[in-house]
């Protein structure tokens, strides 16, 4: 049998924390650790009062699943529209819009984020501001 490049089972330790002054990031699957080619998943934590200002994914369209804590979520497609985000919610953002989120709870809020094609992931570690922090418990290949 053939042995197929990348992970098959991540824990967050084995992969690196984006930290930047808004929250943190793990890109628990992205071309670097799993090989995708499709998509790039990563949890996200946003700080109470913080969040990501206006901004878009060029060609890359993107999914946000709340798992914990509340915000406001802003989808431009004819015009800014702000919603309120809770655990449970889904948000669906095309390649190209501009969105924000803001963590409007009084703890983190965290998130399941989606890119699909994978790109933007790598584009946030080129961003000032953005400290890696190695993983505190690097994979080891079976």
């Amino acid at each position: 049998m053939a042995e197929l490049p990348g992970l098959r089972f991540v824990r967050p330790s084995n992969v690196e924390t984006m930290v930047f002054d808004w929250g943190t990031i793990k890109w628990l699957s992205e071309p670097g650790v799993t090989n995708t080619s499709g998509f790039s998943t990563g949890v996200v934590l946003l700080e109470p009062g913080k969040g990501h200002t206006r901004h878009n994914h060029p060609g890359s369209e993107e999914i946000l699943y709340v798992v914990s804590g509340e915000g406001k979520q802003m989808v431009d497609v004819d015009g800014e529209c702000w919603q309120p985000i809770v655990a449970g919610d889904l948000v669906h953002i095309p390649p190209d819009i501009f969105h924000a989120t803001i963590n409007t709870g009084w703890e983190p809020l965290k998130m399941i984020a989606v890119y699909c094609p994978p790109g933007p992931e790598a584009i946030l570690r080129t961003l000032p501001g953005c400290r890696l922090i190695p993983p505190s418990d690097p994979p080891r290949q079976a």
